[in-house]
């Protein structure tokens, strides 16, 4: 799977960007991903792209992230240029979720990029059986739970 994010529409809507300069947006949000885009989008590559130029116009790569920049064309139109039936893009742009939609994308908000959001759960809860534990256990820890946390001491020491 692949993430197109939008990334000013990302680094705009989050509060511990949107005060930054643009340059610092780009490295905020390409390190944020680097480091969590697994936890925060999912497993697959992840492209990240941002309106104009870069320093150099070269595009680059943060970790496994990689950064384009649309040059001549707006970010919106290098994206739905981009997106292909499979691809989640990230964005809060209804123009743009609506492009890409019809070229078989599917659209998660901004908002799933920013750093307080909950790490996605790795897996369901494991039965106690799978775990080599005897049916009841889980009411076993119930009760002791109960006696140790509410302090009851029936013995009257």
């Amino acid at each position: 799977m692949r993430y197109l994010v939008d990334g000013y529409n990302v680094t705009r809507r989050d509060p511990a960007t949107s005060g930054l300069s643009l340059e610092e947006q780009r490295v905020a949000l390409a390190a944020r991903l680097a480091v969590r885009g697994a936890d925060l989008l999912g497993r697959g590559a992840i492209v990240v792209v941002f309106d104009g130029r870069s320093g150099g116009g070269a595009d680059s790569r943060r970790g496994s992230v990689e950064v384009r920049y649309s040059r001549d064309e707006s970010a919106d139109d290098l994206i739905a240029r981009l997106a292909a039936r499979g691809d989640v893009v990230v964005t809060s742009d209804s123009g743009l979720a609506d492009r890409v939609t019809g070229a078989g994308a599917r659209v998660v908000p901004a908002e799933t990029c920013l750093e307080g959001r909950r790490p996605r759960p790795r897996g369901g809860r494991f039965a106690a059986a799978s775990a080599g534990l005897p049916p009841g256990a889980n009411e076993i820890t119930r009760e002791l739970k109960e006696l140790w946390l509410t302090g009851d001491d029936t013995d009257g020491e």
